[in-house]
């Protein structure tokens, strides 16, 4: 065995003890935020543009999607139809939405928006950002969060999501 060999074979020992190491670390943590009890659900109130003060109370006992969203998101605006639908099916077994026009979006495009794709769910405003902050400071759109009966966030979605996934979520939410 050469000399290079040996070194060379001395230099991936250490550096396989640390890459497994760092894949062992990032398994326990991951572990944790899946076993680990789910946050609360902020207590905030929703202005909704249709003059309503929606407060988080006023949703308990419901399956609640919170999606934060903004009229100049294509996402958002592609994803919109797939949560009328859900809202549509849902609603009757304790299903709501509200959806969360982001800070910079202005309240007429907001107000438009809602009115001519004839939204059917809350449709609230976040002027100064508070609501995206109480969420974790949600600066990404579309972001949303399925909040169980018992006002805890049961899963985040961020960007697109698959429908049949949503569905299931949504399904699995409501029969527990």
């Amino acid at each position: 065995m050469s000399t290079q060999e040996t070194s060379s074979g001395r230099e991936r020992g250490p550096a396989r003890w640390v890459a497994g190491l760092m894949l062992a670390m990032a398994l326990a943590v991951g572990g944790w935020f899946l076993l680990a009890p789910s946050a609360k659900a902020p207590d905030v109130t929703f202005p909704s543009i249709d003059g309503r003060q929606v407060q988080q109370a006023d949703l308990q006992g419901k399956v609640v999607l919170v999606n934060f969203w903004a009229t100049s998101c294509v996402t958002c605006v592609k994803k919109m139809p797939m949560i009328v639908d859900s809202f549509q099916k849902y609603q009757g077994q304790g299903f709501d939405v509200v959806a969360v026009a982001m800070q910079y979006d202005p309240a007429n495009y907001v107000l438009n928006f809602a009115e001519t794709r004839k939204l059917p769910f809350t449709v609230a405003l976040d002027p100064v950002g508070d609501i995206a902050k109480a969420f974790g400071d949600v600066t990404l759109t579309p972001t949303s969060f399925l909040v169980g009966r018992d006002g805890r966030i049961i899963k985040r979605y961020l960007g697109d999501v698959d429908q049949r996934v949503y569905f299931a979520d949504i399904e699995k939410a409501l029969a527990s």
